[in-house]
């Protein structure tokens, strides 16, 4: 039976060479999951493979499917465990993902798996990644948003997910969905986001704002390719040009880049999937002027298999700058990507080391 290699630095491209080599993985399985059909796969599924960049990489089913990814019909990645720790865990996730209504207490779990409350919170998040309440409100929201989808009214798909009142769901939705479901619902029509363009030293910098707080952060060359590009993400809000309200936001911004404002702390209003924010969070917790590689963020998670889904939440940070993703690098010490140019990488790295 072929057997995965384990180092960090490997891991990433070994489960991608069992994916494409369609191997069969006894121990410790993972799934890969694929932007372009939202369906996640066992390596050894014999379903056409994709393309490397939409791939990402998930240590359980149940994370891919809090993600918001589908189960393959083909390969059956619900499949049990051969692992006993993993389908325990495996387990817990479906019992939470299947009472979503219940109030979530370390105690009930525990006393549902026959477990002490401390045993399950480690184990669980050594092998989840997460919380188990973090993991329930990541597929409450997941639910949420699929209800909407399918043209449910609000108040059915906010039952539907487990919330009690309305009240409960708005809160949550400021930090998860980044909009209220209403606006979530109709894909953010009646929002009012305002954006301001200004020079700064790695070229263009756009700073647009909901009434919540910073919802983009983008760095370019182009005002109007920039305008298009917000245009485009927020394609039903209306969208205004400051009128001086982002001034000071906008300001600070520039001063960190100058080298004079080491530490942004700016109110955000972005959406998130449960492990998304935890990347992001995990990334404003590198010192400025230091550098941490994607593999070490994964294993700082408590998910050593996971530097795929790092790269990717890194990559999909909306929030250049406040959510310091420049500060991720490869494991060999070289840059990796970045969504703004390599350049202005490279250029923010050698400012904060010098500052």
């Amino acid at each position: 039976m072929p057997v995965i290699k384990t180092s960090l630095k490997n891991l990433e491209e070994s489960y991608w060479q069992a994916v494409l080599k369609r191997e069969v993985i006894q121990a410790k399985t993972f799934v890969y999951a694929v932007a372009s059909t939202g369906i996640y796969c066992l390596p050894s599924c014999p379903s056409r493979k994709p393309k490397r960049e939409n791939v990402s990489f998930y240590s359980l089913p149940e994370l891919a499917e809090a993600a918001g990814y589908r189960a393959c019909k083909r390969c059956e990645p619900r499949k049990p465990q051969t692992d006993p720790q993993v389908e325990l865990m495996r387990q817990i996730c479906r019992y939470i993902s299947e009472h979503l209504e219940a109030p979530l207490t370390l105690e009930h779990l525990a006393s549902q798996f026959k477990l002490s409350p401390s045993h399950l919170q480690r184990n669980f998040k050594k092998i989840v990644g997460v919380s188990p309440q973090a993991f329930q409100e990541s597929y409450r929201i997941h639910a949420i948003k699929a209800s909407l989808k399918d043209g449910k009214d609000i108040a059915a798909a906010l039952y539907d997910a487990g919330y009690g009142s309305s009240s409960q769901l708005y809160t949550k939705a400021n930090s998860q969905l980044g909009m209220t479901p209403k606006n979530y619902q109709q894909k953010g029509e009646n929002m009012t986001i305002h954006y301001s363009i200004s020079a700064c030293p790695l070229g263009l910098l756009l700073v647009a704002a909901t009434a919540k707080g910073i919802c983009s952060i983008r760095l370019g060359d182009d005002a109007g390719k920039l305008t298009d590009e917000l245009i485009a993400e927020f394609s039903q809000a209306t969208l205004e040009v400051d009128n001086g309200l982002l001034t000071n936001w906008v300001s600070l911004i520039i001063k960190h880049l100058e080298g004079k404002e080491p530490h942004l702390d700016l109110p955000l209003d972005v959406r998130a999937t449960a492990f998304q924010k935890q990347v992001w969070q995990a990334l404003q917790t590198i010192p400025y002027g230091e550098t941490r590689s994607y593999a070490q963020v994964a294993e700082g998670l408590g998910k050593p298999s996971a530097v795929r889904a790092v790269a990717s939440a890194c990559a999909r940070n909306p929030v250049a700058l406040v959510v310091p993703c420049h500060r991720v690098i490869r494991t060999d010490g070289s840059m990796g990507g970045y969504r703004w140019g390599l350049e202005r990488k490279e250029q923010l790295l050698k400012q904060e080391r010098a500052s």
